[in-house]
């Protein structure tokens, strides 16, 4: 089986980033953790470099309201048209605000060996606002999609 970086991402999300515990292990019992579990010593690193990145982005104070976004190139390479939309239906249902929505976008182009569908990108945005203080009821609904308790389209 291929783990991933985003494999690697999604289990430490389940098992450590969602929880209210203020005492989780040290990194390197956790990366002793990832490597028992089969997931490879450069992914590992890799997933804490991203994670630390994240929390290293301070809250975006956007200048004007409303925006309107335009994907450069790269980012229309990185993003094909579901998941563009996709992140314009959480800005506008009100789950992302466009500070969030850029910084999802920064994380997603930082996965840059990664191929980001719909769902990674679902996991990045739930990763997003976690480490985003705030706003609770967007991480929860977000949430509610990523584990797909709620539809994200209309049939």
């Amino acid at each position: 089986m291929k783990e991933d970086i985003f494999d690697v991402l999604i289990y430490l999300f389940e098992n450590y980033l969602d929880g209210d515990s203020d005492n989780y292990p040290d990194t390197d019992v956790i990366a002793s953790e990832l490597l028992d579990a089969g997931f490879q010593q450069p992914d590992v690193s890799k997933a804490f470099d991203w994670l630390e990145s994240l929390a290293e982005i301070e809250s975006i104070t956007p200048a004007v309201t409303p925006s309107f976004r335009i994907f450069s190139s790269q980012e229309e390479a990185v993003f094909d048209l579901e998941c563009r939309d996709f992140l314009m239906f959480l800005e506008h249902a009100g789950i992302l605000t466009a500070a969030n929505r850029e910084i999802a976008i920064d994380r997603a182009m930082a996965l840059k060996d990664e191929d980001i569908t719909l769902d990674k990108l679902k996991w990045i945005v739930l990763m997003v606002l976690l480490s985003q203080p705030g706003d609770s009821a967007a991480f929860s609904r977000m949430e509610d999609i990523v584990y797909d308790l709620i539809p994200t389209s209309l049939h």
